[in-house]
């Protein structure tokens, strides 16, 4: 049995993932074009792939993950799970169906009349990450011009942007990282001196944290809604307790989210946990014995 990260990009998480082997299960990174060559039955692939860096869609090989489930192959993070992170019109779509807090959001593409609005609202791509394209406007006012100046945006033209209501910036967030139904990691981003936006790539600060109880049971829902073997649930306090803001379904993350154990050993051992069907643990502790007897049952 092959365990294998299906990705384009080699991005230090993957590398991260395929160096810490947990339990004897060792993963290997391989483009869409290499897991097709080299997976048969009963391997197993997570996809990885990301946000394109031009936001106007998603990696190329999604179709590569359906080849791969037809051919036998036990796929983690399937096509739907990716885009249900990655389309944020999906993502809302999907959180407010399973009843779960998240920012109201309208869909505006070339042509579209600006939404009415009351108060201050976020415009941001459909599919996109690192806080690129992401604007505050204040009013209706700046909201129309925003939206005139998008005309001529590649990524606006193919897909739209969303108009969110804003959530009151406290100045950070929590992200929460779920493997195989398990809260294995978790981080405060702390966004930069002057900055709203609490992005990494925008100069935010890592804080370790571990999520209150209330936020890890929220993220939990978030994963499960989206069908998520893998993903990172981004949530803001509010006056309420949390609220989902995005999800990311090819979350990076470093050992300062680590809960208790190392989160790449979590990752990988809940990981090969859900593809050899054991059952779901708390959060963190685990049955090496438990997880050995199914693994004894692969050849």
């Amino acid at each position: 049995m092959r365990f294998a990260l299906v990705a384009q990009r080699r991005s230090e998480t993957n590398i991260r993932l395929a160096a810490t082997p947990c339990r004897g299960i060792e993963w290997s990174c391989l483009t869409p074009a290499e897991a097709l060559e080299l997976l048969g039955q009963g391997d197993v692939a997570l996809g990885r792939l990301d946000v394109l860096p031009t936001l106007d869609g998603v990696d190329d090989g999604l179709w590569s993950l359906g080849e791969l489930s037809a051919r036998g192959v036990r796929v983690l993070n399937g096509p739907s799970a990716l885009l249900a992170a990655h389309d944020k019109l999906l993502t809302a779509r999907l959180l407010h169906g399973a009843g779960l807090p998240h920012p109201s959001a309208r869909i505006v593409t070339v042509g579209d009349p600006a939404p009415a609005v009351e108060g201050p609202v976020v415009v941001k791509p459909r599919f996109g990450s690192w806080g690129r394209g992401v604007v505050r406007c204040e009013d209706q006012d700046a909201l129309d011009a925003h939206l005139r100046g998008l005309a001529d945006e590649p990524w606006f033209r193919r897909h739209g942007a969303l108009v969110q209501d804003l959530v009151p910036p406290a100045g950070y967030d929590v992200r929460v990282l779920v493997a195989g139904g398990s809260v294995v990691g978790g981080i405060r981003r702390v966004a930069a001196r002057g900055e709203w936006r609490t992005n990494v790539a925008l100069g935010a600060r890592r804080e370790p944290v571990v999520p209150p109880a209330e936020a890890q049971q929220l993220a939990l829902a978030a994963a499960a809604a989206a069908s998520a073997d893998l993903i990172g649930v981004d949530l803001l306090p509010t006056a309420e307790g949390w609220t989902v803001l995005e999800l990311n379904g090819a979350v990076d993350f470093t050992a300062d989210y680590s809960l208790g154990r190392d989160v790449f050993a979590a990752v990988s051992f809940e990981l090969a946990r859900t593809a050899l069907g054991c059952p779901t643990l708390a959060v963190t502790r685990f049955d090496p014995d438990e997880f050995e007897e199914a693994a004894s049952l692969v050849d």
